[in-house]
């Protein structure tokens, strides 16, 4: 019973596959309309994509174009071409401004953008290229279907850019660069203001400032001691439950004691 059961099924999916190969290599336009209409509902997006891709240019400024145009895009984009697919759902809404599918056209060229952004660790250009298209898409669209999607595409595109230039503020005071680290850290949180890393960016700028205080001369020790107090302050301030306040405490009271001896010294 099973073994008929799989001889039938195989022998269905050889008649299907036989008659995509005869449909392809035909003549018949009409034919092949039908067969990519019949694969794209089907979910079949490469074998459709095929036919769309042979017989587009004979539609061309006829009533079915329009369809035709936003299935062939829709295809390279659910077979996960999303830079192909960008490029044709654009040109999509610059040929046809007024279709109904003009919306979701616009919003997923521009999501598109947003699934090449590479992980945060990596050059962001795809991500602020993303962020730029999301953002077209809203300020065009503001009252979308799909305008609370491309609000959150956006935050997490931004939280990708604020990760980016948080790891490299850390990563001067890694490795001991502190006046680097420093100067990336102000630099970050004046950048991204409402970033969810402020407390620790408010903390590792801390730490690259005492270290720096620390193993100044004497004459740079008492200037950089007190900007370095200066921003435990102002963490301690900020977020008084700071999971690693403790820490921070010890390196404070610690430059309390270097600026005490440079006062005795003095």
């Amino acid at each position: 019973m099973k073994k008929g059961l799989y001889i039938l099924l195989l022998s269905v999916l050889f008649i299907s596959c036989s008659d995509f190969q005869k449909t392809l290599k035909s003549e018949d336009t009409a034919a092949k309309y039908e067969m990519a209409e019949e694969l794209y509902d089907a979910g079949k997006w490469a074998k459709s994509y095929r036919l769309l891709d042979q017989i587009l240019q004979k539609y061309r400024g006829k009533p079915q174009a329009e369809k035709l145009t936003f299935m062939h895009a829709m295809c390279s984009y659910n077979l996960g071409d999303y830079y192909i697919a960008s490029y044709h759902l654009s040109k999509f809404t610059d040929i046809y401004p007024q279709s109904e599918k003009t919306e979701q056209a616009s919003f997923l060229s521009a999501k598109g953008y947003y699934h090449n952004s590479p992980v945060y660790s990596k050059e962001q250009k795809e991500t602020v290229e993303a962020i730029e298209k999301l953002q077209l898409f809203v300020n065009a669209y503001p009252n979308s279907q799909y305008l609370e999607e491309a609000n959150t595409l956006v935050k997490e595109l931004d939280f990708k850019l604020e990760k980016k230039a948080f790891e490299i503020a850390k990563q001067y005071d890694l490795i001991r660069d502190f006046k680097a680290s420093i100067k990336s850290f102000n630099n970050f949180l004046l950048e991204f203001p409402g970033t969810s890393l402020r407390s620790e960016a408010y903390y590792y700028r801390l730490d690259a400032a005492y270290n720096l205080a620390i193993l100044s001369v004497d004459y740079l020790k008492e200037e950089r001691i007190n900007e370095a107090i200066e921003y435990y302050n102002t963490l301690k301030k900020t977020y008084p439950n700071y999971e690693n306040l403790e820490s921070a405490t010890l390196m404070y009271e610690k430059l309390q004691e270097e600026l005490k001896i440079l006062t005795t010294k003095s």
